[in-house]
């Protein structure tokens, strides 16, 4: 990156931090901002090498009276927000989205001439560009720690800082633009940034319902005129009009693992407000069209729909207008509990679709092509993307609340005991049930509520239209008895199979027989007579890594999916791989592009679904400049993963990942479950026992409430360690297999040649990189020093800390390199500018936690609230969250 780019971040960075300043000055004194600028001025020292400076800030800390906790921690958290916006607005003018290698995110142009040249005709990329499907599912899980209405100011920010620079010329608007930053930064810190309750499924809808009106119903149609603008010039033709490469689904209200708080209502609930809001946004396009659509010239086809009017077009959009206006007031009076007597609604997108695609058919028959493919072009865009649902729902449960349901009815029914079944016993009576004409289950069956639950969501997906819904998600699948349970139900309660069943393979063992369910899966013929020749399998990444450690997780998730690919070609089924990725490195999270290429050959074959989560749904497609390019980066990366995919690679490369992954994983579970001290050290260093207290999202932070670390869910895994700096998921193990390697001859050569030549390992040890310059033992040690007594657990801390220093010296003999990130200036400088911020945040959490573990819990309110407020403040920081 070259110097006048960043000088532009660090510009923005200092308006926004001077404005903060003044802010706060206003509101507790001067005297408070100098104390403020003390701590920061010890932490910026102690950064740089300054022992004492380092001492100096942790006695000043500590000192600090209760009174001062609160605002001191809500100013160094609002200064890392302010930060992430200056960063965020940097990357959306240099369209940079990702932290990753200069030229590594080749612009749509650039891979359009590079598979002209590998002897792709233009007609071919039209078509791999046409058939392509991109699913971006949008998920809950609670890793947003920014409250939405903060959020929104964070982009009136933004807007600011856009019109400053824009305004070079025009002195009154920039000072207008000034004067407008200050106002928002100040109401930001007048604003309290911690929810006092946790959302609910429908709130977290809500949110993204709120990203699609915000931003991506602006870079839709945007992202498909770029794509059309390339075909143009390198194919002479568009896109097709119905063509939608890239689309949206969500989790939000329909995933219910682990989420009691995700019922049948609720899904009905989320389900209606997605056509509400859908009915909403797309009023606005019609009124506008309605507007300018003012031609009388027109063809044959329309004036036969409308009659001999004035205005053809202005009529049949007047006409499109009150339907649409009628849906939206049918919805309304569903969520309202109302009956709905209006006139006829828009059920499907071909209802929208059809009315617009006539106005544009005629237009382009009498000439009119440059008004076509004007605002008229947007909208067909837009309901070939959102449809009339804005996103497809996925539902998700847990395999073992349908054996729950086929336990209660088999026995009900006098059949025995569903769960001491063999696998095969099993799959024979599903298999008769399936083919079975008659109903299984009772009509008036008096049940338990639990089952009763499970079988009204099957009702409420019986009673959607399909477009409404995306996949069947089954978590912790392990046979094809669980598809086969989901299917039965399915049929039992609607008839029909109508969504697409996709088992979710999460642990090790699951991952590793994978390929085997699906195959026996794909064999039975009854299962085939009813899902066709398309199977979706999901690969899970949180529960792996928990699992098993990073980097064995990472090569299971590689070997299955190829044996995924192997079998699916065998049976003659196109398969689509649904990758649960996180924000986080521990839960396959890094940049999109680079973990899309570094999949094995033939699994990226012009589909993919993939989770987008938490925080990273705000930072990839919260602004509409970001989310275009987020989106033409998955283009990108999935047209070329099909059309010039990786290599395959070599037999002494899979051995060589074979010896390492059995290396890691030893050492891994030698610490994580075999070492005693772990669990206790692990409740002891990190703020694991509050998180349940920092209202993040509607999810509980475990599976079940007993049992011990074992039950927690990934996110709160990660998050705990991450808020301690040590971010021991993602690396554990690694060090020994590595180190192991390296003192082995010819290890450091086959290491380095793996790096350079396959994108699976190369992209693996970017994202380790990347994780160790954010790490820091430095303070991961101050936790311990001011958490941990006993001698055994503070024995396992320096091994743990000894392990990391180690693998951060092999990972360096590996890149030949000096320092970590020296190939992404960006991420370095990224994190050197946060760092004073982020100390100090260190120092109060690891002195609130122990005030609270002093007062058992009972710390005062104010004190508590700023507790949440330093993990809120670390997060932002870090940017990774879990």
């Amino acid at each position: 990156m070259s110097g006048d780019l960043h000088e532009s971040l660090r510009d923005n960075v200092r308006i926004l931090g001077d404005s903060l300043g003044r802010t706060i000055a206003d509101d507790l004194g001067k005297g408070f901002v100098d104390r403020i600028e003390t701590i920061r001025g010890l932490a910026k020292s102690g950064r740089q090498g300054d022992v004492q400076s380092s001492r100096e800030l942790i006695e000043y800390l500590r000192k600090l009276p209760d009174r001062d906790l609160l605002p001191v921690t809500r100013a160094f958290n609002q200064f890392l927000n302010l930060a992430n916006i200056a960063e965020q607005h940097y990357r959306a003018r240099f369209r940079r989205v990702e932290d990753y290698k200069p030229g590594s995110q080749p612009v749509l142009s650039e891979l359009l001439q590079r598979a002209r040249g590998a002897g792709h005709t233009p007609r071919k990329l039209v078509e791999s560009l046409a058939s392509m499907r991109v699913e971006l599912v949008l998920t809950a899980h609670p890793t947003e720690v920014i409250r939405r209405t903060l959020i929104q100011k964070y982009d009136a920010i933004d807007e600011c800082l856009t019109v400053i620079e824009s305004s070079l010329d025009y002195p009154e608007r920039a000072s207008r633009a000034r004067g407008r930053l200050e106002e928002l930064i100040s109401q930001a810190w007048h604003t309290d940034e911690i929810r006092h309750e946790r959302p609910t499924p429908v709130d977290e809808a809500k949110w993204g319902f709120a990203v699609i009106e915000n931003s991506l119903w602006q870079a839709v149609p945007a992202f498909h005129r770029d794509l059309d603008s390339l075909l143009l010039e390198s194919a002479g033709e568009r896109l097709p009009l119905d063509a939608a490469p890239i689309v949206f689904a969500s989790w939000m209200g329909g995933d219910r693992d682990g989420n009691p708080n995700v019922t049948s209502k609720v899904t009905r609930e989320v389900l209606l407000l997605g056509r509400w809001m859908a009915a909403d946004l797309y009023l606005r396009d019609l009124e506008q069209l309605k507007a300018e659509l003012s031609m009388w010239k027109c063809n044959s086809a329309l004036r036969a729909e409308v009659g001999n009017v004035a205005e053809p077009y202005r009529e049949l959009l007047k006409r499109l207008v009150q339907r649409v206006e009628a849906t939206r007031d049918w919805a309304k009076a569903q969520l309202d509990g109302r009956s709905y007597e209006g006139g006829a609604i828009i059920e499907s997108s071909d209802q929208l679709y059809a009315p617009l695609l006539t106005c544009y058919r005629s237009l382009c028959d009498v000439g009119l092509d440059t008004i076509a493919n004007g605002a008229l072009l947007d909208t067909l865009r837009r309901v070939a993307v959102f449809g009339v649902t804005l996103t497809k729902l996925d539902i998700r449960q847990e395999a073992s609340r349908h054996a729950m349901v086929m336990e209660e009815l088999t026995q009900t029914l006098g059949l025995g005991h569903y769960r001491e079944w063999s696998e095969e016993q099993r799959q024979a009576f599903l298999l008769a049930e399936l083919e079975s004409r008659r109903p299984l289950i009772p009509r008036r069956w008096e049940c338990s509520p639990e089952t009763r639950e499970v079988l009204d969501t099957f009702l409420v997906i019986a009673n959607e239209q399909s477009e409404a819904l995306g996949t069947y998600i089954i978590s912790m699948a392990g046979q094809p008895s669980d598809v086969l349970t989901v299917a039965l139900l399915m049929k039992e309660v609607g008839g029909v199979v109508s969504l697409p069943i996709a088992p979710l393979f999460e642990t090790l063992d699951d991952l590793n027989r994978s390929g085997d369910v699906v195959d026996r899966l794909l064999a039975l013929p009854g299962y085939r007579a009813l899902v066709g020749d398309r199977q979706e399998v999901m690969i899970g990444y949180s529960d792996s890594a928990k699992d098993a450690g990073q980097l064995a997780a990472a090569w299971a998730q590689y070997r299955a999916q190829e044996r995924l690919v192997e079998v699916c070609r065998s049976h003659g089924v196109a398969l689509t791989l649904f990758h649960g990725r996180g924000g986080a490195v521990g839960r396959g999270g890094g940049p999109a592009y680079a973990a899309i290429l570094s999949q094995p050959p033939g699994s990226v074959n012009g589909s993919l679904r993939v989770t987008e989560q938490g925080e990273m749904i705000r930072f990839k497609f919260g602004q509409p400049d970001i989310a275009l390019r987020s989106m033409e980066i998955y283009a990108c990366a999935v047209l070329e993963a099909t059309l010039l995919p990786p290599p395959a690679p070599e037999a002494h490369w899979r051995e060589e990942m074979d010896r390492l992954a059995e290396l890691a994983h030893r050492a891994y579970v030698g610490v994580v479950r075999e070492d005693p001290d772990f669990v206790p050290y692990f409740r002891a260093v990190t703020p694991e026992g509050v998180l349940g207290h920092l209202p993040l999202g509607s999810r509980p932070t475990k599976r079940r409430q007993d049992g011990g670390v074992e039950t927690l869910r990934a996110i709160p895994w990660i998050f705990a360690w991450t808020q301690i700096r040590l971010m021991l998921p993602a690396w554990l193990g690694s060090g020994e297999a590595f180190g192991t390697r390296l003192e082995e001859d010819g290890g450091l050569e086959v290491l380095r040649e793996m790096r350079d030549r396959w994108p699976f390992f190369g992209t693996y040890l970017d994202m380790l990189e990347m994780l160790l310059a954010k790490a820091d033992v430095g303070i991961a040690s101050y936790y311990e020093q001011r958490l941990v007594d006993e001698p055994a657990l503070k024995e396992l801390g320096a091994q743990l800390r000894e392990r990391f220093t180690r693998l951060q010296s092999v990972l360096l003999s590996i890149l030949d390199q000096p320092q970590l990130l020296e190939q992404t200036p960006l991420i370095r400088q990224a994190i050197e500018v946060r760092n004073p911020y982020i100390d100090p945040l260190h120092g109060l959490q690891a002195e609130l936690l122990q005030r609270n573990r002093d007062a058992d819990g009972a710390i005062s309110g104010e004190l508590s609230r700023a507790l949440m407020v330093t993990m809120a403040g670390i997060a932002a920081g870090l940017r990774n969250t879990g």
